[in-house]
């Protein structure tokens, strides 16, 4: 089975998806196509960042990410594939992919340089198509582009230590209003050392980290339902701080980025007490 994902800012209202789909059972109809999601923010690199890094290790090995955020080439951006943990990801060099891999070194980085081989009339997103199809035919890297060593980084969103503190950012607000930040459940383990601490942002505090939503309930005397409405935190199954409203509905109740005035960029700290 040669798997190809789809990460896209196109939305669904429109025909960019469907057609893009067109073009690449058009080039490989054997292909499985999977949709990671199509409504990431337009342009927003750590949206799509989040988004395929919290999906991609559920996916077998050799599967393609095609990931279509902000994909135009130009002067400031090269169109780019990457071999990495056994996978393919196909990007422009936006910075999505130095967010995505981190410390983690690519197994192989090429820039694509196929561009040239196509007529002239062939779009952006014509090319991560044949690059996508070749990856997924088993094709290999080398013969699409020219190998680099380093690419695009974004370090403006990176969570960082700073003296008694973890300072992160909301890159990722989901269906439900729950607020998603870069701070890894791995970078807090690194830090707390056994220390007490609490989650600050916008005047509020959240004193604990759940280990997962039900565990909001801290008394027999009342009921799950009793709780809901209670903000709280939690390490998500991608494995970044979750800021959320316990059992939040967007549309009635309200939700953790609407009651609590969280949005993406908001600066979300982790205080440690000595």
């Amino acid at each position: 089975m040669s798997i190809i994902t789809l990460t896209t800012d196109y939305g669904l209202k429109d025909h960019f998806v469907g057609a893009l789909k067109g073009k690449l059972l058009s080039e490989f109809r054997e292909a499985t196509i999977i949709d990671i999601s199509h409504d990431i923010d337009p342009f927003n690199v750590a949206e799509a960042a989040y988004s395929i890094g919290a999906a991609y290790n559920s996916f077998p090995k050799e599967t393609v990410h095609l990931i279509g955020v902000d994909i135009e080439l130009n002067s400031e951006n090269q169109h780019i594939a990457m071999q990495w943990n056994d996978q393919y990801f196909i990007a422009a060099d936006n910075g999505i992919l130095s967010m995505l891999i981190q410390k983690i070194i690519p197994q192989k980085l090429v820039s694509i340089t196929i561009h040239d081989r196509l007529p002239d009339d062939t779009s952006d997103l014509d090319v991560f198509v044949k690059v996508a199809c070749h990856l997924a035919k088993g094709g290999l890297l080398n013969v699409i582009g020219k190998e680099i060593k380093a690419i695009k980084e974004v370090t403006e969103l990176q969570a960082v230590v700073q003296e008694n503190q973890i300072k992160g950012y909301v890159i990722y607000i989901d269906h439900f209003g729950n607020v998603v930040t870069n701070i890894s459940k791995k970078l807090f383990l690194e830090t707390v050392k056994g220390r007490t601490y609490e989650i600050q942002f916008k005047r509020q505090i959240i004193k604990n980290i759940l280990p997962k939503f039900s565990n909001i309930m801290i008394s027999e005397k009342y009921s799950l339902k009793d709780y809901e409405g209670q903000k709280l935190a939690i390490f998500n199954e991608a494995g970044f701080l979750e800021i959320a409203i316990f059992r939040s509905n967007p549309d009635n109740v309200g939700s953790a980025t609407s009651l609590l005035g969280l949005s993406y960029r908001d600066v979300v700290t982790i205080e440690f007490k000595s």
